[in-house]
């Protein structure tokens, strides 16, 4: 699966979050470029990525800074 993730950094929260089969890549990276001009044009900056994985739980595990905090990802760290 592909995900379109816009995240706010400075709140440190995912302000939007789409999924997007394989074969809809180009969809995907269209959909990127035209959520990227329009932050611009407004002034938003936020950061807009597109991301692989098998699926939203793999996701959550493998790129876990747009989902937990920053302290709970240092505690989990600690505990391991």
């Amino acid at each position: 699966m592909i995900f379109l993730i816009q995240y706010d950094r400075r709140a440190g929260q995912i302000v939007g979050l789409r999924s997007f089969a394989d074969s809809e890549r180009s969809v995907a990276s269209a959909e990127r470029l035209d959520l990227e001009l329009r932050l611009r044009s407004t002034g938003v900056e936020n950061e807009v990525v597109i991301l692989e994985a098998h699926d939203e739980g793999a996701l959550r595990v493998a790129h876990a800074r747009y989902f937990e905090d920053a302290l709970t990802m240092l505690e989990a760290h600690r505990e391991h």
